[in-house]
């Protein structure tokens, strides 16, 4: 990774050119990406890089092209923006932009392909990496079934949100059909894995590095909506306190997984723990939140750089041709 540190060159202002942060969007994610928005342009501020704000909505396509922006800075969350379409549309812009392609971007957005993918083979073509069991939900589910199958503790999730949205965690049939009809509210399959209990951990991908891992704990029941952008007891821990050997495990196990994804640039991994540290990935994040409670600019802070040299050394990756 080459981290861009302030203050930058002219000649890297001109190699970046003219930004357009896309934000807001139309997911149940809107809100967050604003914050996370009004976070990145602050920065480009600091940064003295000229840009332009796109509030994405239904006329996106005359908004960007009126906006004459050289690369785009996607910070949108959620069905829209992290699920490949925009990339697309950017792509027949012609228009380079942050983050993962539109490939990559469409799996990782749809927790259960990841998984099935994540249990086939890796980037090297070795064994499958970790995940925790796994099955489909629907109308038809022998609930009870299903929960007994999966060791009677489990989360359920929509395939195709994040930030928490739709989540539970249960152990009853009927409190498990209550989550489904929850959580198939919204649009993609709808996923229950068995409950890993234990240490929770996130680690941040930036320019082909894993960042140092964080922990999390919170008294919720789950690391939750609230948890993770209202509350102002959860706990974040960096240096994560794992062993020197143990972390580095989880940093390559994080990286293997981004790169298996076929993700670029940046984004961040969630992974558990049960009580013998064996490590059990969860999802990809390929545009996590950047707001004041969120993970990405805490590690990046961990190894020395600022908000502004975070959003920076996104922005130098795109320009390199690996965002």
């Amino acid at each position: 990774m080459q981290a861009v540190k302030l203050p930058i060159s002219e000649a890297l202002k001109k190699q970046i050119g003219r930004v357009g942060v896309l934000y807001g969007g139309l997911s149940a994610e809107r809100e967050i990406s604003l914050q996370s928005g009004a976070a990145v342009l602050a920065a480009l501020v600091e940064a003295g890089i000229e840009h332009v704000a796109i509030d994405v909505g239904h006329n996106v396509i005359a908004d960007i092209q009126a906006a004459k922006i050289d690369r785009a800075f996607l910070i949108l969350h959620g069905p829209g923006g992290e699920d490949g379409r925009i990339q697309a549309l950017l792509e027949f812009l012609n228009i380079p932009y942050t983050g993962s392609d539109v490939q990559s971007s469409a799996l990782a957005m749809d927790k259960l392909r990841t998984k099935q993918l994540w249990r086939g083979v890796d980037i090297n073509g070795k064994q499958g990496l970790p995940t925790p069991e796994f099955a489909v939900l629907n109308e038809n589910s022998n609930f009870a079934q299903v929960l007994a199958s999966l060791g009677g503790d489990v989360m359920v999730k929509p395939a195709n949100e994040g930030s928490s949205i739709g989540m539970s965690r249960v152990n009853t049939p009927a409190d498990l059909e209550s989550a489904f009809n929850k959580a198939a509210q919204y649009q993609g399959s709808v996923l229950v894995e068995r409950l890993i209990v234990g240490g929770e951990y996130t680690v941040a991908i930036l320019d082909g590095d894993a960042l140092p891992p964080i922990k999390l704990e919170t008294d919720h029941s789950f690391y939750d909506f609230n948890a993770k952008y209202i509350a102002e007891d959860t706990r974040y821990l960096c240096p994560c306190g794992l062993s020197a050997e143990k972390e580095q495990e989880l940093k390559a196990l994080a990286l293997n997984a981004f790169k298996t994804v076929g993700c670029r640039g940046w984004g961040r991994v969630d992974v558990m723990a049960d009580h013998q540290q064996n490590f059990y990935l969860l999802e990809v994040n390929t545009a996590p939140g950047m707001t004041s409670h969120s993970l990405v600019p805490m590690a990046a802070k961990a190894i020395g750089l600022s908000f502004a040299e975070l959003v920076l050394t996104i922005l130098r990756a795109s320009v390199k041709g690996k965002a």
